[in-house]
């Protein structure tokens, strides 16, 4: 496919687009000891680069994060290398130093390089941190099903759709707030509750014109999201966007695009120029550099598409009804009309229900992975938790 001039100012990733510390209090009398190692200065000052490391992660600066990553693992090496010379192999005086004083499991730390990616401007570099740990061998279902496409014709039709997935197609289609769903038990306890106050003789349309009001510029200055922080609060709203944004998460990771974080937020969603209440930012680097070249291959489209159609099939398969996922369409449909020649709504509905197809049949396999990343954001836990708590879960079940 072929994209007009303007795709090449497209955004591809504005919508999706608490770790544990090396407490230094617990060295206590473990310094006493003796270490193995041939050289004990070596330690204070891998202390000291672990430090750093922390520091780098705490302030989201992943390219030096990764920087020290990277050095560590070439000085490992290097030692390697040198002690089979010698005849004899070693794990390496900074890593066996730490390990052997029992402070903390390396391992475990690399993951934390992923929650520096946050404020990360540079793509590459999150592409970069997820090689480097897929490298390692920590991240083996990063990817696993990039080239996979169930099998099945092109041609999605409602009939087809519905025989496949035991849902309505309409099911699948974002609803407007206080028109389904339980926001219309909310917009009809508030207009009785309105209507009741009134017939005891309480006027509050001064009061409630000032609400409507204050809705109104929401609604256009920022959003909705100050109505979205407060609706946050209410637990079935919130989980129900967590379940959301937790199969944009699973379809991304799974298909190798690497997820820059998730934010469940509002207010920081809205500074961080996300559309919508919440947002998962994942990035595809095929799609990016075709998008330089003006060209969209068929592939490419289809895997951003199962990611961008992965919320809505999420709410789906949980709650046999999804309910958000506006932004999504809207993302969507502003793609397709950037593409020569775009595509007909007739082409554009059936690209979407093949999309939802795909997704909500991968997150139906992995279901209990996407229990378990829903599970983890629930608990507020960093990126790096929800991403292992994913592999861990897609381990157990093989």
């Amino acid at each position: 496919m072929d994209l007009s001039s303007r795709s090449l100012h497209l955004k591809i990733f504005p919508h999706f687009l608490s770790s544990p510390r090396l407490v230094f209090g617990h060295v206590s009398f473990l310094f006493l000891q003796t270490p193995r190692d041939k050289n004990p200065k070596l330690i204070p000052r891998a202390l000291k680069g672990w430090h750093e490391y922390e520091d780098a992660v705490k302030r989201k600066d992943v390219a030096r994060a990764l920087r020290f990553l990277r050095s560590l693992e070439a000085d490992k090496n290097k030692d390697n290398s040198a002690d089979k010379v010698n005849g004899f192999l070693s794990s390496g005086p900074t890593r066996a130093g730490i390990s052997e004083l029992g402070l903390f499991d390396g391992s475990q730390r690399d993951w934390e390089v992923l929650d520096a990616c946050l404020n990360a401007d540079d793509m590459r570099l999150v592409g970069s941190a997820y090689g480097f740990l897929k490298n390692r061998g920590f991240l083996p279902s990063f990817g696993k099903f990039s080239n996979i496409v169930l099998e099945g014709p092109r041609d999605v039709t409602p009939t087809v759709f519905k025989s496949s997935t035991g849902l309505e197609v309409s099911k699948f289609a974002p609803k407007k707030w206080g028109l389904s769903g339980t926001s219309r038990f909310a917009l009809v306890a508030f207009l009785g509750g309105v209507s009741f106050l009134l017939s005891q003789g309480i006027d509050i349309r001064t009061n409630l014109a000032a609400i409507l009001g204050l809705a109104f510029m929401d609604s256009i200055f920022l959003g909705g999201t100050c109505l979205a922080q407060i609706s946050s609060y209410w637990p079935p709203y919130k989980r129900r966007i967590l379940i959301h944004e937790a199969g944009h998460l699973l379809v991304a990771y799974l298909m190798g695009c690497p997820i820059r974080g998730v934010i469940l937020d509002p207010i920081i969603a809205m500074q961080m120029g996300i559309q919508g209440q919440a947002g998962t930012q994942f990035w595809d680097e095929k799609m990016s550099n075709e998008l330089a070249e003006g060209r969209l291959s068929g592939t490419t489209f289809d895997r951003y598409c199962m990611v961008l159609f992965a919320g809505i099939a999420a709410e789906a398969f949980v709650y046999g009804e999804a309910e958000g996922g506006e932004n999504d369409e809207n993302l969507f449909r502003s793609i397709c009309v950037l593409m020569q020649p775009p595509l007909s709504v007739a082409k554009m509905s059936n690209q979407a229900r093949w999309s939802v197809l795909q997704s909500y049949n991968l997150l139906k396999w992995q279901r209990h992975a996407h229990r378990a990343a829903v599970k983890a954001l629930e608990s507020g836990s960093s990126l790096s938790v929800v991403i292992r708590r994913i592999e861990e879960a897609m381990s157990s079940a093989t």
